[in-house]
């Protein structure tokens, strides 16, 4: 047996009365129900067609069973039919809608309790509840096992595009074998199966080139969840002005990324992810795209907001549900955006404070605990109200601190939006203009945002005013009439630098 039938034969074993199994591929769950039951009774409920026969799926002729209360009542009186068969198995399917009827409550309930303390010990019935949707009533939460259906493993689907390929009567090479083994991670088998299907219909084969067609595979995956975001971006490593100790952090990781198989086989961790703080307007977003581009896999923002919901469990469902997502289409990078607003309120007694609590504790356990290809960029601009515990190595592999740019940094940001823009030429000073965001009145420094601000509004000016190009003195004019966040934050930033300076943080620069 393998580890999955094993685990699901050692819950029925133990006489847990109530299996629930959330998942949605059903022809993938009635093979492992099918291998661990064997030749013993089986009676499934699905909720389009009442009464099914479990092998063939053809309408059981009982009119008493096409109605779910029926179908459980006729089971639970027709008990002592069947003392000598040692196990009966009631597979209910996508009656997660009936959960919150008292009267099937009890019905399952009694069936449960039944088994519980039957006293011939030779007879149980076993409930294997089957949805693509976790719900659980108050009143069964103690009789319901919840069997997670692991992930297909890597040689696990190397098996199954070899065996697509030997169907279709093509070759294929190991190597590309593998790659797309690793790109399919988190995949069902039909879900697999199915992409594979459209490669070969494309190209009448399939080679490293089809990749892209399993990222817009899992693309779809993800705009059928309501809190992740998939994002396109045009941003590379040559659009970061600076922080060149970060830059060269990711290029490692990147390296290790790309060649997973090689890494892990010579005893290197899978990269969990990074913490970036600090400064407002500095960079820390754009750092997510560009590890995006870096690692050449898809970037998921995660909205903790969208998660909260208005029933008990409910919130921690739906971010459960988000990470199985980005479980699905990893490798990928999940990017929490100002992850400080997304936790407000931790720690707090009221009920709002009480969920984001549970919440934030579930993240950091995935994070500790995670072993797939989903690498965390979580961004921060105020980290005061986190538990020291969330700053400690092991949740992410790297904390970096992102401060205001350098003189050398500002000039590369100014040079980097110009030419963007098709406006750097010889006679704009570069030096001139740093010399003006670095010292500018209070001594305030320019952000990279408030210089790209202050280059798209020359910019603007001048096509208005009609010019054929900017001068140094156009854009040094917009800057002496713009106020930049580190003046318009002053007491933030000087809150942020004084709680920084107290954790040993990596500079980016």
């Amino acid at each position: 047996m393998s580890k999955t039938q094993n685990k699901l034969a050692s819950y029925i074993d133990a006489c847990r009365p109530i299996v629930y199994i959330n998942h949605f591929d059903f022809n993938a769950v009635d093979t492992l129900i099918a291998q661990v039951v064997g030749d013993r009774e089986v009676f499934e409920y699905n909720d389009a067609f009442g009464s099914v026969d479990f092998k063939w799926k053809y309408r059981q002729d009982y009119n008493i069973k096409k109605d779910l209360d029926c179908f459980l009542a006729y089971h639970y009186q027709n008990d002592d039919e069947a003392k000598d068969i040692e196990e009966t198995f009631l597979i209910l399917k996508d009656i997660h809608f009936h959960l919150d009827r008292p009267k099937t409550i009890a019905l399952l309930k009694s069936i449960a309790l039944k088994t519980l303390n039957a006293e011939q010990e030779s007879f149980e019935t076993v409930i294997i509840i089957v949805a693509s949707k976790l719900v659980i009533p108050t009143e069964l939460e103690h009789l319901i096992t919840v069997f997670d259906f692991p992930s297909l493993q890597e040689n696990e689907i190397e098996g199954i595009i070899k065996e697509f390929a030997e169907e279709q009567e093509f070759e294929i090479e190991d190597n590309v074998v593998k790659e797309l083994a690793i790109s399919c991670k988190g995949l069902s088998e039909f879900e697999i199966i199915q992409i594979l299907y459209l490669a070969f219909q494309n190209s009448g084969f399939i080679d490293i080139d089809d990749k892209q067609i399993i990222i817009q595979e899992k693309e779809q995956i993800i705009k059928k969840t309501g809190a992740l975001e998939i994002i396109n971006f045009e941003e590379s490593i040559d659009d970061i002005g600076g922080l060149e100790k970060l830059k060269e952090w990711l290029k490692r990781k990147a390296q290790i990324f790309k060649n997973l198989d090689k890494a892990t086989e010579y005893g290197v961790d899978i990269p969990k992810g990074i913490m970036l703080l600090g400064m407002p307007g500095c960079g820390k977003s754009l750092v997510a795209k560009v590890t995006a581009r870096l690692f050449e896999v898809p970037l998921l923002r995660l909205d903790i907001g969208k998660l909260l919901g208005r029933y008990v469990g409910e919130s921690e469902e739906n971010f459960r549900k988000a990470i199985n997502v980005a479980e699905a289409v990893c490798p990928c990078i999940l990017w929490v955006d100002e992850i400080e607003k997304a936790f407000a309120g931790i720690g707090e007694s009221s009920g709002g404070g009480e969920v984001t609590t549970r919440l934030f504790g579930n993240f950091l356990t995935w994070l500790q605990e995670k072993e797939n290809t989903v690498f965390v960029v979580a961004t921060a601009n105020d980290i005061s109200k986190f538990p020291p515990e969330f700053l400690r190595k092991g949740r992410f592999d790297e904390l970096f601190q992102v401060n205001l740019p350098t003189e050398a940094e500002q000039e590369k940001i100014f040079e980097i939006h110009l030419k963007k823009r098709g406006k750097l030429h010889q006679d704009i000073n570069l030096k001139e203009l740093v010399a003006k965001t670095s010292h500018s009145r209070f001594s305030y420094q320019y952000s990279g945002a408030d210089i790209e601000a202050v280059v798209k509004e020359t910019i603007e000016n001048a096509f208005i005013e009609g010019k054929e190009r900017i001068t140094t003195k156009d854009i040094i004019n917009v800057i002496n009439k713009t106020i930049p966040l580190s003046e318009s934050l002053s007491e933030q930033i000087k809150e942020l630098e004084e709680l920084l300076s107290k954790y040993n943080i990596k500079s980016a620069t």
